[in-house]
């Protein structure tokens, strides 16, 4: 069983009056839902699934164990990331200012073990806050039906082969009300592309084909 398609090891927990924010994030890269335990690992699963890199992931993968020299100790990583190379990433989500003793003993222990078969090993903080807002407004429409039969995604990719106004293209193809859901899967899907951290995205934003930057 691949490790992306593994299913959790250990249940999430929706405690009563808890300060935690679990939930399930329907992954477009997946067609199917991905479970985070705090505000913070949905913001990553967002990106991973933004990230054209990544063709599939899962979470709380596997349990890892180990003995520190006192006492057995486990761990089971937030997410197990496959990548377009085949290659595998095993993400730990966490704030630079949370990491107690314990956290850097389970993170160093889950880097040497990846390293060991082949893995890269992430442990991930606080993402940049303007990336953040922009793709989880572009998330809004990263469903394949905000693309409709093609016709409008067709026109704006060829609108858009030169670069020019997120507002100014859109008007150019037709009743904006109906062209910006299929322009911002476009982005999110990267056939088209805009500065993602420069700013929050507007009528000026500068858009244009994939593989374009400014």
């Amino acid at each position: 069983m691949p490790f992306e398609r593994a299913s959790p090891v250990r249940s999430f927990g929706w405690p009563r009056g808890g300060r935690s924010f679990p939930g399930w994030w329907w992954s477009a890269t997946l067609g199917d839902h991905v479970g985070f335990e705090s505000w913070l690992e949905r913001d990553h699963v967002m990106l991973l699934d933004f990230d054209p890199d990544v063709v599939a992931l899962s979470a709380q993968p596997f349990w890892l164990r180990w003995h520190d020299g006192v006492r057995p100790r486990r761990h089971a990583p937030d997410f197990f990331v496959r990548r377009a190379d085949g290659g595998g990433v095993v993400v730990d989500v966490r704030a630079d200012d949370r990491i107690e003793p314990a956290d850097a003993e389970a993170f160093a222990a889950t880097a040497v073990a990846c390293g060991q078969v082949g893995w890269l090993f992430r442990r991930v903080g606080v993402p940049d806050g303007v990336l953040v807002a922009n793709v989880r407004w572009l998330a809004r429409y990263r469903h394949p039906r905000c693309v409709g039969d093609g016709t409008l995604a067709d026109r704006l990719v060829e609108v858009f082969a030169e670069p020019r106004s997120l507002f100014g293209g859109a008007a150019e193809v037709g009743d904006r009300i109906a062209v910006l859901p299929v322009l911002y899967h476009l982005l999110w899907c990267r056939r088209l592309v805009a500065d993602l951290t420069g700013g929050l995205l507007g009528p000026s934003t500068a858009v244009g084909p994939a593989g374009w930057s400014r």
